[in-house]
């Protein structure tokens, strides 16, 4: 592993390439946490049910982009929305379609990318995602665009990611990671490679500050901030994420946004 700046199409492939091979362990690991119809907002275990940060869902048109095996997509729908699951991956959209089929929830399911989304103006009420796509591409500015683009005026546009300031520190959830050892500031993106040097998984880093200018760049008015705290009694581990880490900062920022009607 190692942080270093990779082309766009280097990323895409990598990307692509880690959540085929990777779809059925990942489902292994996580897929009870997750549910097969739950909307998760993040390791520290927010729920949707619970958070409401989408407002009223009940009829919406939604977009969950980078949905995976799209359990938060069948948890809207039994809520009344009409959900659409997006994913770049084949491998995360065949546990969504097995899922489906476990649960009697069938969504549409559509393989694309989040920088070239395959939709209309203003063809959905709601975009959200849990972890999915923002932080695995190399523009995520653009990424804001073309979700500002497909979104209704007055639409809301909610998405979690890895809380920048973890960035400072290692990718361990014990006591390694508690001391600082990279510079906030240092955009590259994290790379794992093979043994010839080529990019097989690429997660990018911006700054809270990088995160705002894209959305207001995009059009986009924030409301909220989310940065869950550690549930008392949650004594999983994730990744990174730990009761170690989590009763001390923040391991998620959700970004509650709303394209301006009008």
């Amino acid at each position: 592993m190692t942080r270093r700046r990779v082309d766009a199409g280097e990323i895409r492939r990598a990307n692509r390439g880690w959540w085929d091979t990777d779809a059925d362990a990942y489902q292994a690991e996580h897929g009870a946490f997750l549910g097969d119809a739950d909307f998760v907002w993040c390791p520290e275990g927010l729920r949707e049910a619970d958070a409401r940060l989408l407002g009223d869902v009940a009829g919406r048109r939604i977009l969950e982009l980078g949905a995976g095996a799209a359990a938060a997509a069948r948890w809207l729908a039994a809520q009344g929305a009409r959900p659409v699951a997006l994913d770049l991956s084949a491998g995360m959209l065949r546990h969504a379609a097995g899922a489906a089929g476990r649960t009697g929830v069938r969504v549409p399911l559509v393989q694309a990318d989040a920088l070239a989304l395959p939709f209309a103006d203003e063809a959905f009420d709601t975009v959200c995602t849990a972890f999915g796509a923002i932080p695995f591409v190399d523009d995520s500015a653009a990424a804001m665009r073309e979700v500002a683009r497909v979104l209704r005026p007055g639409g809301r546009w909610v998405f979690s990611v890895t809380h920048p300031m973890r960035w400072i520190f290692l990718d361990d959830p014990g006591e390694g990671g508690l001391t600082a050892v990279h510079s906030y500031f240092d955009r590259s993106p994290y790379v794992e490679q093979d043994e010839h040097g080529v990019a097989t998984y690429v997660e990018q880093h911006r700054t809270l500050g990088d995160r705002i200018r894209e959305l207001v760049g995009a059009g986009f008015r924030l409301l909220d901030l989310v940065e869950p705290e550690w549930p008392a009694g949650h004594e999983g581990v994730w990744g990174q994420w730990s009761p170690l880490r989590g009763r001390l900062f923040p391991g998620t920022a959700i970004f509650v946004t709303e394209k301006p009607a009008g």
